[in-house]
């Protein structure tokens, strides 16, 4: 404790705002990335099928989740750019230093931005205005421009835990830049799968848990098992893929960011048999309080043997290496991650043996509701993912070449602690609007689906359906085709 306080004291006093401004934000934004870079996807393999199969129920879907990815995309744009500004206005040493290193990633993620919000407009527009086939293949970049979008943020992120493609001069500064060793870092493999496919799982337990729960309150129809059905397939599919690409980042960071990984797994003292700690806390005597032991695990699962050394936060000076606190935080947001990560695998097995014996739903409701907590829980791992990658990797901004408090900017502490409390203000507000603009969406389908004619007349719901004539009003008649109406379907929105 005397050690972290030390620490503390020597550094800047607008370090801490700087940094809690920087985590707000981003804690923030990462909850729509999931929707940013997989309901494209989603959306698109529901059209798919619709198409395919000539089935207007899930043509519905897809056009209704792709007013949803538009509205989530707009509020992106909002605390994206956000970041974006605060990224050079909080950290300008290490910007004015590496820029020219790493910059390349941002420039490719803006890229990405600008032609995703074409795509979208695109995908928005030929609803009412295109042919089925030609709308869907104008369709199919857009996932592909999201993915290219998380390549840049990754590639940049990545590098700053394992910094290489250039060279120091004598004043330390860095000259011969190889921007392909600058993006393709040794942590770029395993950091992009990883984040990738957590984003598609995480919007496919998201969206297949609205679903759920409109099943949970009795709604029945195909319209909610075909909502319900396709997302939760895609992300029980990943779950298992996930475990395997979280193992391997782990022993990644292992190889490649010891200090990083000895935080994670709090071990104190390099040493061989170590035991894995579930949970537990680190004392700032290095003993270990609580948890659950289980003796000589962590060795194996990062050398597949136990006598694997594991280099402990002790092997560089305090400096150097995650404060107690630090570590401590690191630490539980791993062992949160994996704790959950394991209860999605049952899900996931729950599911794929109901629909190999049955070709179907498991019918307890316990499903449902374990479907419906899931999505909140991927949610909350990709937050403690994010804070394991970034807390581990204290006091280093650039990986062992800068620290934070060497690249913070010089405002003043107050000034920083108002703009945090501007900033969670409209934030709030930012977000208020979008769960309200959601929740509208979703009381105007269901009013359409219901087929009132007098709340229809009121609030005119779809009054043009996918790919008819858009003077033409929309057939009253169930099970249109989707090429000229839409299912009615009762209670269809969730």
């Amino acid at each position: 404790m005397l050690s972290t306080a030390a620490i503390l004291a020597e550094t800047p006093p607008q370090l801490l705002p700087a940094r809690e401004l920087m985590a707000f934000t981003l804690a923030s934004h990462i909850l729509l990335v999931p929707f940013g870079v997989a309901l494209p996807f989603i959306t698109v393999l529901m059209h798919y099928r619709a198409l395919r199969r000539n089935d207007a129920v899930a043509l519905k879907l897809a056009r209704r989740w792709s007013a949803v990815m538009a509205v989530q995309f707009a509020i992106g744009v909002v605390t994206g750019t956000v970041l974006s500004f605060e990224l050079g206005l909080l950290w300008p040493g290490m910007l004015g230093r590496w820029g020219d290193v790493f910059g390349l990633g941002f420039g490719v993620e803006a890229w990405a931005f600008f032609l995703e919000a074409v795509l979208i407009a695109i995908y928005l527009y030929g609803w009412r205005r295109l042919k089925p086939w030609t709308h869907f293949w104008l369709a199919v970049p857009l996932p592909l421009a999201a993915l290219m979008g998380a390549f840049g943020i990754i590639a940049a992120n990545s590098w700053m835990n394992t910094p290489q493609g250039f060279r120091l001069d004598a004043r330390g500064n860095p000259v011969d830049v190889n921007v392909r060793q600058a993006i393709f870092t040794p942590m770029f493999g395993p950091e992009y799968w990883h984040f990738v496919v957590a984003m598609f799982l995480t919007a496919g337990y998201v969206v297949a848990g609205v679903y759920a729960v409109g099943w949970l309150r009795g709604r029945r129809d195909r319209y909610h098992r075909l909502g319900f059905t396709l997302p939760f397939t895609v992300a029980a599919i990943l779950t298992p893929v996930q475990f395997m690409l979280g193992d391997s980042a782990a022993r990644s960071v292992f190889h490649k960011q010891p200090i990083k990984f000895a935080a994670m797994e709090i071990v104190w003292k390099t040493d061989t048999h170590v035991p894995e700690y579930i949970f537990g806390r680190l004392n700032s005597d290095g003993t270990i309080s609580g948890g659950i032991k289980i003796p000589q695990l962590d060795s194996i699962l990062a050398g597949f043997k136990p006598s694997t050394q594991v280099t402990g936060l002790t092997s560089v000076p305090a400096a150097d290496r995650p404060t107690t606190v630090q570590a401590n935080i690191v630490h539980w947001a791993f062992d949160i991650m994996a704790t959950v990560g394991s209860l999605l695998i049952l899900l996931a097995l729950w599911y794929a043996w109901s629909w190999l014996r049955h070709r179907d739903l498991p019918r307890s409701r316990w499903f449902f509701r374990c479907a419906a907590v899931a999505g909140a829980a991927c949610l909350i791992t990709v937050e403690c993912g994010w804070i394991t990658t970034e807390v581990g990797r204290q006091p280093w901004i650039v990986y062992n070449h800068m620290r934070v408090s060497e690249a913070v900017t010089d405002t003043r502490a107050g000034t920083l602690w108002a703009m945090l409390g501007i900033v969670i203000i409209v934030y709030v507000a930012v977000f208020g609007s979008f769960l309200a603009i959601v929740l509208k969406m979703r009381t105007r389908w269901r009013i359409a689906d219901e087929g009132s004619a007098a709340a229809r007349a009121v609030l005119h719901p779809e009054t043009d359906t996918p790919y008819g004539p858009r003077s033409k009003p929309e057939p009253t008649a169930a099970g249109a085709a989707p090429g000229g109406g839409a299912d009615r379907t009762s209670d269809g929105a969730s």
